[in-house]
Order: structure tokens, then C-alpha cells, then sequence
């Protein structure tokens, strides 16, 4: 699905979310890489399931025609940031709803991109009928829990002892979803 682009000032950083296009492949490949190596929230360590530009161009241009499916990318000065995806499964009996991730250079932290991606992509699911999206979001990080609350996600359940980070140590993950309005 493609949705209309937003301009954002925050923090006097200027910043664009926009529908990802095809062109945006390399970028998208290298800050994927670029990102996974800036913190342990996400789900890989540096290049692991690495997505060349042939596989993100592919990617942008299957959920470009599928309406349950969102890919949206965060620009400042024609550099993408940061982006996210809401994906909705394959079945019938999952149809009701989508997943979203999101991932943001450390650099942009706190300008509220990861905020807005995850606003236009609620508006988008509320715009198409999609009743449910979920997410799943590493214990430890309580910014990104705060906000998800803010913006009326629940916590579902918790995912124990899911992830080992580079300490050691197990971690839970935190499965939250939110019902459209």
C-alpha cells in the first residue's frame, strides 16, 4: 500500500515519511546493516539476514501492491533514517491484522521519527480496516514500551527468556498489540 507523504519539524530537524519506493533498495540495505550494528533491540546482529538491494526492491514493490502490507521510510535531506513495516499475514484467519517493526539510526534518536512512523502507520490500519497490530519489543527498552502505551498498545504477553544479548544474559520479550478504535 502507498500512502501520502508527511513533512516533520522536530527539534529543528526536518524530516519527511513517505511509502518506500524502489530506489530507496541500496539505501535501505546498507542502513539495515548500519542499524542492526547500533543496538541489541532488534531481533539480528550485524548482517544477519542481510537483504541486498535485488531483495529490498522486490520487497518494496510487493508491499507497494498489497493492501495489508505498509513499508514506509523516514528522510532528512534525502538520506533515509530510519523506516518501518506493517505486515499483514497470509491467512484468512489472521486477515484482521498486521505486524509493525520499525528501526531508526541512533543518530535520530529522540525526534520523534519512530513516533510518527508508527502514527501514520496506525492511520493507515484505522483508514483500511485492519483491527489489529501487533508488535514485540525487547524488555530492557522502556521508551519504546512507554510509547507503544501512549499510543494505545497493551502489553498481551510476555516471551521468556527469548533473546541472549551480547552480556549473556537471557531477556524477555514483550508481545503488545492495539485494536483499532
Amino acid at each position: 500500500m502507498i500512502i501520502d507523504q508527511r513533512t516533520f519539524t522536530v527539534k529543528g530537524i526536518q524530516y519527511t515519511i513517505r511509502s518506500a519506493i524502489t530506489t530507496d533498495a541500496m539505501a535501505l540495505s546498507k542502513l539495515r546493516v548500519q542499524i542492526d550494528s547500533e543496538t541489541e533491540n532488534l531481533d539480528r546482529e550485524p548482517g544477519e539476514a542481510f537483504i541486498d538491494e535485488k531483495g529490498f526492491q522486490q520487497l518494496i514493490q510487493s508491499d507497494s501492491e498489497k493492501p495489508r502490507n505498509l513499508f514506509l521510510v523516514a528522510v532528512v535531506k534525502d538520506e533515509i533514517v530510519g523506516f518501518s513495516r506493517c505486515e499483514g499475514p497470509t491467512l484468512t484467519r489472521f486477515s484482521h491484522k498486521v505486524e509493525f517493526g520499525v528501526c531508526v539510526l541512533q543518530e535520530y534518536w529522540g525526534y520523534g521519527m519512530g513516533k510518527n512512523l508508527l502514527a501514520e502507520s496506525i492511520a493507515w490500519a484505522d483508514a483500511n480496516g485492519i483491527q489489529k497490530i501487533t508488535l514485540n519489543v525487547l524488555e530492557t527498552n522502556d521508551k519504546a514500551v512507554t510509547l507503544y502505551q501512549k499510543l494505545g498498545f497493551e502489553i498481551e504477553g510476555i516471551l521468556k527468556n527469548d533473546k541472549t544479548l551480547s552480556d549473556g544474559n537471557f531477556y524477555n520479550t514483550i508481545v503488545m498489540g492495539r485494536f483499532m478504535d
